[in-house]
């Protein structure tokens, strides 16, 4: 008869722990902040160098485009993000509490991340499910950084590329006109 069935692949999922509920939208695409340290966006993004990945995990501050925080590592785990975010906390003064804005990815919905922003009196904001546009400031950023440091050069390994990605964030923070 010649019948063919095609197979359906599980969906990879990266967590299996415990997550908590998705915050709600505050941000409401209002990425214009009138102080320093008043809204900050985040989310990950992968490369590929030598036949291995590299995820980069920012913070970048609404106010003047500054990326204040960032942590590279060749998984997208729990302790990349949270790395970040102490580094981005670390960088508050005295009674600094910007508002965290994210996609709804697992490392910003897990317990330990959502109870480090409480203890801090950060204020937690997610986009809507699968709405890029509600975080599009990140995802800009994500676009510019590729399209001037990534796209057309070839890296070799993990070490070269994350040397780029470390080069570049300091160029896009000292040097690089932002409007």
């Amino acid at each position: 008869l010649g019948l063919k069935s095609p197979v359906r692949l599980k969906k990879y999922r990266s967590y299996r722990g415990n997550m908590g509920l998705a915050a709600e939208n505050i941000l409401q695409r209002q990425f214009k902040a009138e102080a320093p340290c008043e809204k900050w966006v985040t989310d990950i993004t992968e490369f590929r160098a030598g036949g291995q990945k590299l995820y980069l995990s920012p913070i970048l501050d609404l106010f003047n485009g500054e990326i204040v925080a960032w942590e590279t590592a060749c998984r997208p785990t729990e302790e990349l993000v949270k790395r970040m975010l102490n580094k981005g906390l670390e960088s508050l003064a005295e009674g600094e509490k910007p508002l965290l804005h994210s996609d709804q990815g697992w490392h910003y919905r897990i317990k330990s991340y959502q109870s480090a922003l409480a203890d801090k009196g950060l204020v937690q904001s997610m986009s809507r499910k699968g709405n890029c546009l509600d975080n599009a400031v990140m995802e800009n950023f994500f676009g510019h950084l590729k399209e001037e440091m990534y796209y057309r050069r070839d890296y070799r390994s993990v070490e070269e590329l994350e040397n780029a990605v470390n080069e570049y964030i300091t160029y896009w923070n000292q040097k690089r006109i932002k409007l």
